[in-house]
């Protein structure tokens, strides 16, 4: 087929699939209202899929998803879907004792076709910048082994790296990629509501006993659009900023993205 210059994935699909990350402080706080919150703020933003870091065993069935996969001891990494979840892999990352990272693929067999979802939780120290690009180096491999170019491949969660990192750069472009020939679309900066999306930030009172400065640290990002644009983000906002009952759901707020499919 000769490529055309209009339309060179195609005809553009219309129809979007909704994924919302988000790491949700596992039991700190008043963790119970808080993971009231967290369900009143999905259930507002009725996402398809959902990644979840700091999340705990179990979040699944109260969070009202039908299908979900929980990984690690204690807090750890999930997948809630709404569609089957027909295989998953769990991976741990290298790193130091105090902040190893994992990562958690599925493959959800979604209305048409599959949707591979990596769910990434890399270590947090401000300092750990080389651990997190060998980290991010690790992720990119499992994606090259399992992906399929047909359908979305997806990489979200929580990177503790702003997009100008050498260990994000590794995953947009901007630098020599992680493995060859895996580039993602970041969803906020093809996407984005507008501003700076800081998911980490001062405006949220969990978050301010840190003294970080404001950060864009939890991403969603797509592998280059398929077929139709399978995967293109169309859309992409922060959310988790409102207070629940008066409580807020998280330390970090959350990132929303609908992506062609």
């Amino acid at each position: 087929m000769a490529y055309d210059i209009a339309e060179p994935y195609g005809p553009l699909i219309e129809s979007t699939l909704r994924l919302l990350t988000w790491n949700v402080w596992a039991r700190f706080g008043p963790w119970e209202r808080r993971e009231k919150a967290v369900l009143a703020t999905l259930e507002r933003h009725d996402p398809d899929i959902v990644g979840l870091v700091e999340a705990w065993d179990g979040q699944g069935e109260r969070l009202g998803m039908p299908h979900h996969v929980f990984a690690g001891e204690g807090e750890g990494v999930a997948v809630l879907s709404r569609w089957p979840v027909e295989r998953h892999e769990y991976r741990t990352l290298a790193g130091p004792e105090d902040g190893t990272g994992a990562v958690l693929f599925a493959e959800i067999a979604g209305p048409r076709g599959a949707v591979q979802v990596f769910v990434v939780a890399l270590t947090w120290r401000l300092e750990h910048s080389a651990v997190r690009q060998a980290q991010v180096r690790e992720v990119a491999a499992f994606v090259a082994d399992v992906q399929r170019r047909r359908g979305p491949t997806v990489v979200c969660g929580d990177f503790n790296a702003d997009p100008d990192s050498d260990e994000i750069r590794l995953l947009t472009g901007r630098s020599a990629p992680a493995v060859p020939e895996l580039v993602c679309y970041d969803a906020w900066e093809t996407a984005g509501t507008g501003g700076p999306g800081h998911t980490w930030a001062r405006t949220n009172s969990w978050a301010v006993p840190m003294l970080w400065p404001d950060r864009r640290i939890d991403h969603v990002f797509s592998a280059w659009p398929r077929r139709g644009g399978a995967g293109h983000p169309v859309h992409c906002e922060v959310v988790g900023t409102e207070a629940v009952d008066g409580v807020l759901p998280s330390d970090h707020y959350g990132v929303l993205a609908d992506l062609r499919y």
